[in-house]
């Protein structure tokens, strides 16, 4: 068994964008260009966890490692957790939760989070860019890190907060990646604690890890990935990509 995993939980039923996965990008659905470049980072297994028969049948003819999972998972990171504990025997010492609706991720940044995350320095390890605006800090669509000190390129810091809305821009905020990296021991943690009041109220999930005094460092990388959440970023990514 490999020391690391990479598990991407999808399923279908995207409250604003329904079928999300399975939309087509290049002629190719968006969990391929996820699953894609999790397989070209080189850092281990990877898998894609999902209770839906679509996207279990689009990643097995590709070729790939699909996990079929249970309905009543209420949160990507429970989906993930059920394949690290059934399916992989708690086995990995390092857990990444990488988002399935970021189709233009950088291989590069996954590996930069594993490398990381070997110095064993913190609870949960996540990405973060430079917000380029005063637009993206007041779109609730990009959600904000808060860190301790100022980041930059192979830099990390520890994490204050998470927002979906800031003030102003400033040299501690930046943009948020949807990437997890865990320790084994902080995944099983982080399962078994109840769903926090800022979790709920702003719906993210890291804020229950936060509010449980688990540590997460952010590191700093150039490349933001577009997550696709709505019809409008769907287009803009198909203008993107296609470019290549």
């Amino acid at each position: 068994m490999n020391k690391i995993a990479i598990i991407i939980p999808s399923r279908l039923n995207a409250q604003r964008l329904p079928n999300k996965p399975l939309k087509l990008i290049n002629k190719k659905e968006m969990i391929l260009h996820v699953y894609e470049a999790a397989i070209n980072s080189k850092v281990g297994n990877v898998y894609v966890a999902t209770p839906d028969q679509k996207i279990f049948e689009t990643i097995k003819s590709a070729g790939g490692e699909v996990i079929k999972t249970s309905n009543d998972h209420k949160t990507g990171t429970d989906r993930v957790y059920e394949v690290f504990n059934q399916t992989l025997n708690q086995e990995p010492e390092i857990i990444i939760n990488l988002q399935g609706d970021m189709p233009n991720i950088d291989s590069n940044s996954i590996s930069h989070l594993v490398s990381y995350m070997k110095e064993k320095k913190c609870d949960i390890g996540t990405l973060a860019s430079k917000l380029k605006s005063n637009d993206e800090i007041k779109d609730q669509n990009i959600v904000k890190a808060v860190v301790k000190d100022e980041i930059s390129s192979n830099k990390f810091s520890e994490a204050k907060d998470f927002l979906r809305k800031g003030d102003d821009l400033n040299d501690n905020l930046y943009h948020h990646i949807g990437i997890y990296a865990f320790t084994n021991k902080a995944l099983v943690r982080y399962v078994s604690l109840e769903r926090s009041r800022l979790e709920l109220e702003r719906k993210l999930e890291q804020l229950r890890a936060l509010e449980n005094k688990m540590s997460i460092h952010v590191g700093y990388v150039e490349a933001a990935p577009l997550s696709v959440d709505t019809e409008e970023d769907l287009i803009e990514i198909k203008k993107l990509m296609e470019k290549r």
